[in-house]
C-alpha cells in the first residue's frame, strides 16, 4: 500500500491545502494510505477531525511525515529545508517551478527524487481534469475583479439616480486566457463594459461570448502557442501593439492584465508612461504579479499608487480564497493521481504525454527539456 503524505504549507500568505478530507476518502478506497500534517488543512476551513473522519492519518511533525511517505503532494515548491526532509527515491507532486528553482531542481536530483510538477502539465483535452493552472486562474479572474471594484473610486454599473446617471466603469482585459476570461465574465455580470485583447485570434469568439468586446492589433500575425499559451510575438506587432493597447488603457479605470509566457518574466505590457495617462483613481489589477508583473510599476506582493493610479500587485489570489481553491486544487490532484498510478504504485509510463509532459526530475536526471536547458545555460 502506497504511503501519501499531505504537508502543510509554510509559504507566507499560503493558506491552501493540497488534498482535502473528501479526495482523501475517495483516494482511500483505491488503496492509498493517506498521512496528513497536523493542521494541514485549518487554513482552508477543513479540520483535522474530518480528515481523521475520511481515514487519514495525522502526524504532528513535517519530518516524520516526509521521511514515512512514499508519495508527498503539496501545493507550493517545497523549500530547500522541506525537500531535504524527502525520503530517496520517494515522489513528489507540487507546483515546483522547475524553470526558476534551480536550486529545488538540483536537490531533488541529488536526492532521487521523482517529481511532478503540477505547473506544466499539458493543457490538453485529456488532461483538463488535472489542470491546477486553469483551476487557479478561474479564481484569480474572479477576485481580481472584485478587488478592482472595491478599489475604484467609482461605481462598476451604469445607475439612473435622483442626481443623474452614472456612467459605468470601463474594464480592460489584457489576455484572454481563463483568467482574462473569468475576469470579463465577473466584470460584466458587475454592470462593466468590458474589452479585452489577446494575441491569439482563436479566443475572439470566447471573448465574446462572456459579453466583452474583443480589441485587435491590426498586424496579420498568430500569437498561439504550444499547450494553450501564447508565444513571443515580432517586433513590428509588440510596437503596434503597444499603440492599440495605449489608446485603450488611457480610457479605461480598470486594467487587469494576466499575460505569463512559460519559464519566462511576465512581458511588460504596461509601462510607466501608460500608467501616467489613466485617470486619477483609476485601477490595476495585475495577475502577473508573482512573475514580476505586466506592469511596469507592479511591486510583487504589495498594493502601490502611482500617478494616481492604484496598482495591486497580489502575488496569490487563490490563497484569499482558500476553501474552494483546495477543493479545486485537491479534485485536479486527485485525478492526476489515479492517471499515474495503478494498485502496484506509479506506472511511469513514459508513452503517456501526461506523465512525459510533467516529469521534471528522476533517477537523479533533469527530465523536463525546458528547465535542463535553463539549468545548463545558467551552468547549474
Amino acid at each position: 500500500m502506497m504511503k501519501l503524505a499531505v504537508l502543510k504549507e509554510t509559504e507566507e500568505g499560503e493558506n491552501r491545502v493540497a488534498l482535502i478530507p473528501d479526495s482523501i476518502k475517495r483516494l482511500s478506497k483505491k488503496g492509498f494510505e493517506i498521512l496528513v500534517e497536523t493542521g494541514a488543512g485549518s487554513s482552508a476551513g477543513y479540520s483535522d477531525q474530518e480528515y481523521e473522519q475520511c481515514g487519514a492519518t495525522l502526524v504532528s511533525s513535517a519530518r516524520k511525515l516526509a521521511t514515512q511517505a512514499d508519495c508527498v503532494v503539496k501545493v507550493r515548491p517545497p523549500s530547500l529545508q522541506e525537500a531535504e526532509m524527502l525520503k530517496n527515491d520517494s515522489v513528489l507532486i507540487a507546483i515546483i517551478q522547475s524553470t526558476l528553482r534551480h536550486d529545488l531542481v538540483k536537490t531533488l536530483t541529488e536526492k532521487q527524487i521523482t517529481s511532478f510538477g503540477l505547473d506544466i502539465i499539458p493543457r490538453t483535452s485529456l488532461a483538463q481534469s488535472m489542470d491546477v493552472l486553469s483551476s487557479m486562474s478561474t479564481i484569480s479572474g474572479y477576485k481580481a475583479v472584485l478587488l478592482a471594484a472595491d478599489t475604484i473610486n467609482r461605481f462598476f454599473p451604469m445607475l439612473m439616480t435622483a442626481a443623474g446617471t452614472i456612467a459605468p466603469a470601463k474594464v480592460l482585459v489584457l489576455g484572454a486566457g481563463v483568467a482574462g476570461l473569468m475576469a470579463c465574465a465577473t466584470a460584466k455580470r458587475l454592470g462593466g463594459v468590458v474589452e479585452a485583447f489577446d494575441v491569439r485570434p482563436e479566443v475572439k469568439e470566447q471573448v465574446r461570448s462572456v459579453g466583452a468586446k474583443f480589441v485587435e492589433v491590426p498586424v496579420s500575425e498568430d500569437g498561439s502557442g504550444g499547450g494553450g499559451y501564447a508565444k513571443e510575438m515580432s517586433d513590428e506587432y509588440k510596437q503596434k501593439q503597444a499603440e492599440l493597447i495605449s489608446k485603450h488603457i488611457a480610457k479605461s479605470d480598470v486594467v487587469i492584465p494576466t499575460a505569463l509566457i512559460p519559464g519566462r518574466k511576465a512581458p511588460i505590457l504596461i509601462t510607466e508612461e501608460q500608467v501616467a495617462s489613466m485617470k486619477p483613481g483609476s485601477v490595476i489589477v495585475d495577475l502577473a504579479a508573482e512573475m514580476g508583473g505586466n506592469c511596469a510599476l507592479t511591486q510583487p506582493g504589495q498594493t502601490v499608487i502611482a500617478h494616481g493610479v492604484t496598482i495591486v500587485g497580489h502575488s496569490n489570489l487563490p490563497s484569499t480564497m482558500s476553501f474552494h481553491a483546495s477543493q479545486m486544487f485537491s479534485r485536479n490532484i486527485e485525478k492526476f493521481l489515479l492517471h499515474l498510478c495503478d494498485e502496484n504504485g506509479f506506472k511511469m509510463n513514459m508513452d503517456d504525454e501526461i506523465t512525459r509532459g510533467s516529469l521534471v526530475t528522476k533517477g537523479g536526471q533533469v527530465i523536463h527539456e525546458l528547465t535542463k536547458k535553463l539549468m545548463a545555460d545558467s551552468k547549474i
